[in-house]
């Protein structure tokens, strides 16, 4: 028996000119679900694009939100380690390339997911609502901390291909039973993998089957929500 209903956030990162059809597929499969999506915009990678600016606004404009997901991603785990002045300059340059893509957000989620104490400060000063990180969501108004680990490929370390798909699926119907937050993560080129693709939706499905509601990032914050317990 859950505590508290659950709450599903779906999330993409990596969309690009050369990925966006199936980044498109994907959306519509997920408006067929009536789930929203969360899409991690980089503005110096191939997010950063004209045609996936425009996607974004698009999809924005019917209810799913954007995050921004660092500023340059040839930098390995961009602000996992950052002070608070080098992750503020960062934040500026980010700031002026989404004013350029006629995207807005103050919702922050960091390549590979990890992020800085200096960072977190510095997203704070510089009018953050919220930062999502591999295992909490923060509201950074108020200071509350949902819980919750990010689950997709990345975050697997079975060997086969079949089990990581398996994994993916239980960990989601895990999560919807336990009630709290229900994060599923997918890297636009895992799309090109048909047994991963399927096994996404098929954790959206399970989670949704077992009471999930779905959210964005940016409409779920941590303030409005109980912690999974």
């Amino acid at each position: 028996m859950r505590c508290v209903d659950a709450t599903l956030l779906v999330s993409l990162s990596g969309a690009g000119p050369r990925t966006l059809h199936r980044c498109a597929e994907l959306a519509e499969q997920l408006d067929a679900r009536g789930v929203a999506l969360s899409m991690l915009f980089t503005p110096s990678a191939e997010d950063g694009s004209p045609r996936v600016a425009e996607w974004m606004r698009e999809r924005v404009g019917g209810g799913d939100a954007v995050l921004l997901h660092g500023y340059d991603h040839r930098i390995r785990a961009e602000f996992a380690s950052l002070p608070a002045h080098e992750a503020r300059l960062r934040l500026i340059a980010a700031g002026a390339a989404l004013d350029r893509a006629g995207l807005r957000t103050t919702a922050f989620a960091p390549p590979r997911w990890r992020v800085s104490r200096g960072t977190l400060e510095a997203l704070r000063n510089h009018g953050f609502r919220l930062c999502a990180d591999l295992s909490t969501v923060r509201d950074l108004t108020t200071g509350e901390v949902a819980r919750a680990r990010v689950q997709g490929f990345g975050s697997q370390h079975q060997r086969t291909e079949t089990v990581r798909c398996f994994a993916l699926v239980l960990s989601a119907a895990r999560a919807a039973r336990r009630g709290g937050l229900v994060r599923l993560g997918v890297d636009a080129r895992d799309l090109r993998r048909p047994g991963r693709r399927q096994a996404f939706l098929d954790a959206v499905d399970v989670a949704l089957e077992n009471g999930a509601a779905s959210r964005t990032y940016v409409t779920a914050l941590p303030a409005r929500l109980a912690a999974a317990p």
